[in-house]
């Protein structure tokens, strides 16, 4: 039981993620800002250190101040990959106390013999804690202080800094526990997704694609500015129930069926369509993008085909329906015949677990450090929980990307749990308003030390009304919102910069003619494509840390509701970036924009680094105007200038 002299309370910690249920979540560089209430009864003065480690790693210390009222602030870099924790110690400083009681004395007038001497004690008992240099240091100041000069030594700034060093901690209060931490590298926060199925690579019209094909392809993916390539799953499809083009349930003998049908006589999970090729071709790819600067990533989906050879040797992990068939994949009235999902509640779920955990073993063995998770939010939390922190454990620069459009609170719950990335409801976000409300829930804690937004304007399942109707124009705006308003992104394509929009039917969201159940040709020269503009973005991407982060988003004011208009800056506050997006890919929008720039008067040299152009903005007024042509440009992307000069007066507009 605590004797009652630990007078400290620790409050409202932030980073923290459900008190300390699960991890906050950084990048490897980052500067922690760690925040916490720290007070005590009565007046004395505090001190408090953030005590912080690696995992196994050595304790270390870094200093919390005094911010404003009872708040303090103290900051640390995370050196390492993997799991970290922090914690706070404080205590109260007797002789902080001490010398600022003497100062208000001193100035009172009042005699301070006897205060000297309460002084000298607590620097005697300083030395004692202290060795070395500072030990003889301190012993001196302590006899010192009982002379002529006493006073004035006491308030020596070498003195405060040598009992700094040496505190008394006999009372410290510790906050409850270890706040965890998890440390993942860059490209966990800051990425550009490329999505492309393998089997429509070929060259040749007609013809299935290989892994030779896709390394063909890997320049035109590395050239527009994508660091990660990200492949639909790879293994043998099933035949049974196979559906044909446009998902029909009437294939042709000629139909490839679905890749997410996994599983064929020719293996499953761990094995790989032999059309594609083999797996030394796999690994030869994957050789090959990290030359192009990219790596590659790979679908994950636990579900099998009626073929899985799973289906055959393990029937125990799967539902059995009282006619004795398995449970098929339902979302009723929707029948999925050709998907066989896991039993997670099976009585034999240990051995299941063991299973799919050795999948994700397989490829990182064949050199993937990347997966897209499909459907996580259909599997148990506690498997993923479990799954990532086993992966995590061995290989702390995985990466997980969660494809989970579900409930919100489902969304962030599997990111608590460990995935790196997720997917978002960006591509049905299109007004000023709602875009400013979702982003600025998800940039902010507590869910931005948590959840990283991924933004896809469109997936294969994707195909948005907006999409449908929004033409080159509407797709070139939301590429832009999306590399911008997102430190990471994806696109599927080629359909994308081909801008591919045509649905399947009305008021769906399905491609006509979608890959999902077909191969594809692909001409990637033809006119219309999107190509120079995504490159030129993922390049501004590169150039400007202002774009590499989330957390420094902030939407300013315009006075058009067809403007949405945000800043980013780096985390040190600097390279500030200003967006401007027409959302109306119709009609030309114009507008004045509220930029928070220092009180002036001032001018600013602002360069839109997208379309090449220059302009001065005053300051005051704050507010700038805007014109943007959606037939010339969807989106201004500025980059806020040094002060060039002072004016001569402030009534400057």
């Amino acid at each position: 039981m605590d004797d009652g002299r630990r007078r400290v309370a620790i409050e409202a910690v932030s980073p923290e993620v459900d008190g300390g249920r699960f991890a906050v979540k950084r990048t490897l560089g980052d500067l922690v800002l760690v925040d916490a209430d720290i007070f005590a009864d009565g007046h004395d003065e505090l001190a408090a250190v953030l005590r912080y480690r690696a995992e196994q790693g050595e304790w270390r210390e870094a200093p919390l101040r005094l911010t404003v009222n009872d708040s303090w602030r103290g900051q640390f870099r995370v050196d390492r990959l993997g799991r970290w924790s922090f914690t706070i110690e404080a205590w109260v400083d007797h002789f902080h106390t001490w010398a600022r009681d003497m100062i208000r004395r001193l100035e009172a007038g009042q005699d301070v013999e006897v205060d000297l001497k309460v002084g000298a004690a607590l620097v005697r008992a300083a030395a004692k804690r202290a060795s070395g240099a500072d030990a003889k240091t301190l012993a001196a100041a302590a006899r010192s202080l009982t002379g002529k000069r006493g006073a004035e030594r006491a308030l020596a700034f070498d003195l405060a800094n040598l009992m700094a060093r040496h505190p008394d901690r006999s009372h410290a209060g510790c906050y409850g526990h270890e706040v965890p931490m998890f440390v993942e590298r860059e490209r966990a926060r800051f990425s550009a997704w490329y999505e492309m199925f393998p089997r429509s690579a070929s060259s040749k019209p007609g013809r299935h694609g290989t892994f030779k094909d896709v390394e063909a392809r890997l320049p035109y993916v590395a050239g527009m500015g994508f660091d990660v390539l990200y492949l639909p799953p790879i293994h043998p499809i099933g035949a049974a129930f196979r559906k044909g083009a446009n998902n029909t349930t009437r294939p042709t003998p000629s139909d490839p069926g679905s890749p997410w049908a996994i599983g064929a006589p020719e293996g499953g999970h761990k094995s790989i369509h032999p059309e594609l090729g083999t797996l030394a071709d796999f690994r030869h790819l994957v050789a090959a993008a990290e030359r192009h600067g990219l790596e590659v990533a790979l679908d994950i989906a636990f579900q099998v085909s009626p073929d899985h050879p799973y289906v055959r040797d393990h029937p125990e992990w799967f539902r059995q329906r009282p006619d004795g068939t398995i449970q098929y994949a339902e979302n009723p009235p929707k029948k999925y015949q050709d998907i066989y999902p896991f039993d997670f509640e099976s009585e034999h779920r240990q051995a299941l677990w063991e299973e799919l955990k050795s999948v994700f073993e397989f490829w990182v063995e064949q050199g993937v450090r990347a997966f897209r998770v499909d459907n996580p939010h259909t599997k148990p939390f506690d498997f993923w929980e479990w799954v990532i922190g086993e992966l995590h454990a061995r290989h702390p620069d995985l990466i997980f990307l969660s494809e989970a459009f579900t409930h919100p609170k489902v969304m962030y719950r599997l990111a608590k749990l460990g995935f790196s990335q997720s997917y978002t409801y960006f591509a049905w976000r299109h007004e000023a308003w709602e875009l400013k409300q979702y982003f600025s829930e998800l940039t902010r804690p507590p869910v931005s030390d948590f959840f990283r937004a991924n933004l896809w304007p469109n997936t294969p399942d994707i195909l948005t009304d907006f999409a449908q109707k929004g033409g080159p124009v509407g797709s070139a705006l939301r590429l832009v919102l999306a590399a911008t308003l997102g430190a990471s992104f994806g696109i599927y394509g080629p359909v994308y910069e081909l801008v591919e929009t045509s649905p399947h039917m009305v008021g769906r969201e399905d491609y006509l003619d979608s890959e999902k159940y077909a191969i594809r040709h692909w001409d990637l020269k033809q006119k219309g494509s999107l190509r120079e503009l995504i490159t030129r973005v993922n390049r501004i991407r590169r150039e400007h840390p202002a774009l590499q982060h989330d957390r420094w988003l902030r939407f300013v004011n315009t006075d058009n509701e067809r403007l949405l208009a945000y800043t980013k800056t780096a985390p040190d506050g600097s390279d500030p970036i200003c967006v401007v997006v027409n959302l109306d890919p119709f009609q030309r929008q114009a507008g004045w924009i509220e930029l928070p720039v220092e009180s002036g008067p001032l001018t600013y040299a602002v360069e839109d680094v997208l379309n090449g152009a220059g302009y001065t903005w005053n300051a005051p007024p704050a507010w700038n105007y805007v014109d943007l042509d959606p037939a010339v440009t969807p989106a201004h992307v500025f980059r806020i200038g040094r002060r060039l000069r002072e004016l001569e007066n402030s009534d400057v507009g």
